[in-house]
């Protein structure tokens, strides 16, 4: 080998070896520009009159009685209503799903990540053609001869939609922590002279209780910060925080969005820091090492327990018959409305006409109408593109978070802080630093379009790739690594050859999360897509459904398969992340 040669190959080696290093450096600086520069942006201009300090814009909007009252005291309330809501509805379900056996019970199971796959805009649009006024809940009422309901615009309409989100996740952790009691814990109350009731209420409620506060938790900084169902189902006359700062960014009042965005901003972090502690406090919760039995709830095939009584047995199938119910309302009534609504037309008769009105704006509509396959295009490209730069950020983000080294917590806070920020404050905070551009010296550079979507939707969905695969990367043996070093592997060389190969199921769910999360994205989408040539499905959906509602099913239902692609990926290999790591 030549000189240059060996110069060439030792260089590599020395970059192969610090790969890992300038791969983290990478990411890092990723996520400084794409995520706490576009923050700090709003932040500074929420602290900020004609360039100099000032707390006024801050000191306004909590000073203000229409804030305060209006706009912060609603957009808590319909979260509270809203986690009470879905706690209710989740709870039974967890029940279920942790004491008995049944047909169809792992698929069931799968469903409870529905709400990280399902557009939250798609769900909008499902409740508007249930609970709509000539929506599928009237017509039945209309067919048993009772008058019709109106909901629409109702707070009673966003908190049920909110608990059509959340429900899920509530039971998805409840389950995963009932399923984790000990069997033998119950059985000595028992022996003690404790009844059924009472075991229950002293030894398995104490251990449940901090998994439903985590879920509750997790449901009211999501429905805090919700932004597409409020603005679909509540309007301006029902805002919450969010709805309001889109509505000033529209009015081009940047500084009182970004006081208002700053006053969210703090308070969800406040409610995202009780909520990771309550998670560090179950981590070490695992499957029990006596799990309780579950009983079947067929009775040609068991009993549902010695202890139980055939009233009882009855009583509890009937009470399980009636929540089906209500999930059948509640979960499919809405996608299943989408859908009819989709081929139905204004008389009740079957029809294709939304979808072709779909084909005629394609091809006769003008420049700034919604066209359906631009919107199609637009979504399959940013979500690859977000696929290209959030797969190595989360991969690299669990592999930092999952190292032994002083501040790693520091580290797992500052990458997990995106799920504590909304994406309108993120759209807000890019629109106004990278899309209007940063002056660096005589120069002004912009970022704008396609790239300023992708980096949004990166932003949004990394964190949940790391949450995919950090849990497995954590309970793989550290001698496979070993063995690779003492053979002369490079650290990053062991990750690429031996690590990631064993965790690849979770590299695939997280992938396809951070898919589905692009695919569905509206909140900074909407904000930063500067004309009908650049939205996406979700945008096109609420546009169409500020016109038409036909329209806006169908393309909700193109939305639809798209997003359930995403979701068999999801739970094929998605079974690591969810309710035990969520």
């Amino acid at each position: 080998m030549t000189a240059s040669g060996r110069r060439l190959s030792g260089t590599l080696d020395r970059l192969e070896r610090r790969a890992l290093v300038l791969v983290a450096a990478a990411t890092a600086l990723a996520l400084l520009v794409l995520f706490y520069y576009p923050v700090a942006t709003v932040f500074v201009e929420a602290v900020t009159v004609d360039g100099a300090l000032s707390t006024d814009p801050i000191a306004e909007v909590l000073t203000d009685r229409f804030y305060l009252v209006d706009i912060f005291w609603f957009t808590a309330k319909q979260a509270a209503l809203s986690t009470l809501a879905s706690v209710a509805l989740g709870l039974p379900g967890a029940w279920i799903l942790a004491r008995f056996d049944f047909p169809g019970r792992e698929t069931l199971r799968s469903l409870t990540i529905l709400p990280f796959v399902l557009p939250s805009i798609m769900v909008a649009i499902g409740f508007v053609a249930m609970f709509g006024q000539n929506g599928t809940l009237n017509q039945v009422l209309s067919f048993v001869g009772l008058g019709p309901v109106s909901l629409l615009y109702t707070l009673e309409a966003i908190v049920l939609a909110h608990a059509f989100y959340n429900a899920p996740l509530v039971t998805r952790i409840t389950t995963a922590a009932w399923e984790s009691v000990d069997a033998r814990t119950v059985e000595t109350a028992r022996s003690l002279g404790a009844n059924p009731t009472r075991a229950f209420l002293d030894v398995v409620v104490p251990q449940l209780l901090p998994a439903v506060l985590v879920g509750a938790t997790l449901t009211f900084v999501f429905t805090f910060a919700s932004f597409p169902i409020v603005l679909a189902l509540g309007g301006f006359q029902l805002a919450t925080v969010e709805v309001w700062i889109y509505k000033l960014v529209g009015e081009l009042e940047y500084a009182e969005a970004a006081a208002l965005a700053v006053v969210e901003t703090a308070l969800s972090l406040v409610l995202t820091y009780a909520y990771l502690q309550y998670e560090g406090r179950q981590r070490g919760a695992g499957q029990g090492a006596h799990p309780q039995p579950r009983h079947s709830l067929l009775p040609a095939f068991s009993s549902l327990g010695p202890d139980r009584s055939s009233v009882e047995s009855v009583l509890t199938r009937l009470a399980v018959l009636g929540y089906g119910v209500v999930v059948a309302v509640v979960f499919l009534g809405p996608i299943v409305s989408m859908i009819l609504a989709s081929v139905t037309g204004p008389e009740g008769e079957l029809t294709l006409r939304h979808y072709e009105f779909l084909l005629q704006r394609q091809a006769t509509g003008a420049s700034y109408q919604v066209k359906p396959l631009p919107a199609i295009q637009n979504s399959l490209l940013y979500a690859l593109g977000t696929l290209l730069v959030a797969l190595p950020m989360g991969v690299v983000m669990a592999v930092l978070t999952t190292r032994r080294f002083r501040g790693r917590k520091v580290i797992d806070a500052l990458a997990m802080a995106p799920l504590a920020v909304s994406g309108i404050v993120v759209g807000l905070g890019m629109l106004r630093g990278l899309v209007f551009g940063i002056r660096i010296g005589d120069t002004r550079v912009q970022v704008v379009g396609t790239v300023a979507i992708v980096a949004a939707h990166a932003v949004a969905a990394y964190p949940f790739v790391t949450r995919n695969v950090a849990p497995l990367l954590g309970t793989l043996d550290s001698r496979f690594v070993e063995s690779a070093r003492s053979l002369g592997a490079s650290r990053f060389r062991a990750l690429l050859d031996v690590e990631l190969p064993l965790v690849w199921a979770g590299v695939v769910a997280g992938a396809a999360f951070a898919f589905a999360i692009s695919i569905g994205e509206f909140d900074a989408t909407v904000i930063l897509a500067s004309g009908s040539g650049s939205y996406t499905m979700p945008v096109a959906v609420e546009r169409f459904l500020g016109r038409r509602l036909g329209p806006a099913t169908a393309m909700g239902c193109v939305l639809l398969v798209v997003t359930s692609l995403s979701f068999v990926v999801i739970e094929r290999y998605g079974g690591q992340w969810g309710g035990d790591d969520v």
